[in-house]
This record gives C-alpha cells, structure tokens and sequence, in this order.
C-alpha cells in the first residue's frame, strides 16, 4: 500500500517570526524574574519543558516559561537564550572543536537574557508588563526561516 504524501515542503510559504528580546538591567535568578512578572500582570508564566538542543559533544537545555492570556488568547513563552544546562555525550578529542558547554541561541545577541514569542503573527508584547528598573526595552527582532532559532520555535510551538 502506498503512503500519501500530505505536504509538499515546495508548496509551503515560509514566514518570518517576530520576536522581542528580552535584557536585563541586573542578573537575578529565573524564578525571581518571572515572581515579579506574575504579580504585576493577570498572566501567570509557569516552567515548561525544556528546549533542548542536541550537539555532537553536549545536549544544551534552555529553560522555558509560558502563560496564556485569557482575553487575547494569546500564548507568550519566554525561552533562555543560554543554556542552563549542558550534558555532556561524548569526550571532546580534536582540539578546535567550535563546541563548548554554553551555547547561546542567538551567538550574536550574547547579552539578551530571554527570547520572547507570541503565538500571534503580529506579536503586541506590552499586554506583558516587565518590572520597572529590571528590564530595559524589549527589542523587536525578525527571525528568517533559515536560521536555527526559527526552527526550534515552530518545533515547540
């Protein structure tokens, strides 16, 4: 009997992701940040699953946090932009290897502490109000269909 081929990956429009990047003003602990984020707003963003990424020395866990606005219907997560844990799969044997036991997942945005995705095609991120004096602007950020970071959103979404 022959399988059915339900899509074809030709066929399918890519879109880009808006997505806000999320820095710090100090660096405080997860639980502390989102404790202060679930008083000021009716949200309540809760630990979910990991997102986990599988190199070829180590498995990178980046901790994400979701909450679902009831009026919008609005799903936000934050997810950790470096890893919070790094396991380690095998010994690393060559010397300029380019993996280490931290990964971010935007290399070039090292100094972001949290990413930032709605499940809305055009993201309104201030229905999130952020405690004053701990978080700076959340930046707008575009993510292309090419890159890694697009890929593992639409994988956990």
């Amino acid at each position: 009997m022959e399988i059915q081929k339900l899509y074809d990956l030709d066929d399918i429009e890519f879109e880009d992701i808006a997505i806000g990047l999320v820095r710090l003003a100090k660096n405080i602990p997860d639980y502390e940040f989102f404790f202060k984020i679930n008083q000021n707003n009716d949200l309540t963003f809760s630990r979910k699953k990991d997102v986990i990424l599988h190199g070829a020395y180590f498995d990178y866990h980046f901790p994400r946090f979701e909450a679902y606005h009831k009026f919008t219907k609005t799903c936000f997560t934050f997810i950790s932009n470096r890893s919070s844990e790094s396991r380690q799969k095998k010994l690393q044997t060559e010397l300029f290897t380019e993996e280490e036991n931290i990964k971010f997942l935007l290399n070039n945005q090292v100094d972001v502490e949290y990413i930032l995705h709605s499940s809305e095609q055009f993201p309104d991120f201030s229905v999130i109000l952020l405690p004053e004096n701990l978080v700076f602007p959340i930046q707008d950020y575009t993510l292309s269909s090419e890159e890694e970071l697009y890929q593992i959103i639409q994988y956990y979404e």
